[in-house]
C-alpha cells in the first residue's frame, strides 16, 4: 500500500497536506475580506510577461472597527507568476493605524488571525495576527509567512495605541480579551 513508507516521506507529505487543509479551513473567516489593492511599483521589467512588483494592500481589522493595516509584498511576474505557480518570497512589511473611533465588535484572542492568504500553490501562506499589550493599551499586529514544513522567520510588527477619537475615551483592549 502506498501509505506505508520505509523513510516516512509519504506519511510526512500526508501530514503536511492535512495540516494545510486544516489551516485553510481555520483561516476562512480571516480570508473572507478581500484586501484593497492601493498601488504597485515594478521592480523587475520583463519584456513579454508581467513585471515583478511591490504591491501595497489595505485591510480593515474585521473585529476592531477604526483600525486599518497596510502591507507591502512582492509579487512575481513572468510566466510562473502569471499562471499562479510562482512562490512569492516572505518579505512583507506592515503598518497599522487608528483611522476612526475604535470599537471592538466582540471579544478577541491574543495572536488571533486578522487576515490570511496563500503565497504559493499549496504550501505557503501569509498571516496577519493581532494581540493586545494590556499594560500600554495598544493593539499589536504582526505579519509573517509560514510553510507547512518549515516557516520563515521574516516578519514585521506594527502597533496601534488606542487613543481618544473626538470626545469618546478609547476602549481598553484588555476588556475585550477572551
Amino acid at each position: 500500500m502506498w501509505l506505508t513508507s520505509t523513510n516516512g516521506h509519504t506519511a510526512r507529505l500526508m501530514a503536511a497536506g492535512l495540516a494545510t487543509g486544516l489551516a485553510l479551513l481555520a483561516g476562512d473567516a480571516a480570508r473572507a475580506q478581500e484586501p484593497d489593492r492601493i498601488f504597485d511599483k515594478s521592480t523587475v521589467w520583463r519584456p513579454l510577461t508581467p513585471n515583478d512588483k511591490l504591491v501595497v494592500y489595505g485591510i480593515d481589522d474585521p473585529a476592531v472597527a477604526g483600525v486599518a493595516c497596510w502591507y507591502t509584498q512582492p509579487e512575481k511576474g513572468g510566466i510562473k507568476g502569471t499562471l499562479g505557480l510562482a512562490e512569492d518570497v516572505s518579505d512583507i512589511s506592515l503598518a497599522c493605524r487608528q483611522v476612526g473611533p475604535v470599537q471592538f465588535k466582540d471579544k478577541v484572542k491574543q495572536g488571533e488571525v486578522v487576515f490570511s492568504e496563500r503565497r504559493s500553490l499549496i504550501f505557503k501562506s501569509m498571516q496577519i495576527v493581532r494581540g493586545c499589550d494590556t499594560k500600554r493599551n495598544t493593539l499589536i499586529y504582526m505579519v509573517y509567512s509560514d510553510k507547512v514544513v518549515q516557516g520563515s522567520p521574516k516578519n514585521s510588527t506594527s502597533s496601534v495605541p488606542l487613543a481618544p477619537w473626538g470626545t469618546e475615551p478609547p476602549p481598553k483592549c484588555a476588556d475585550f480579551l477572551k
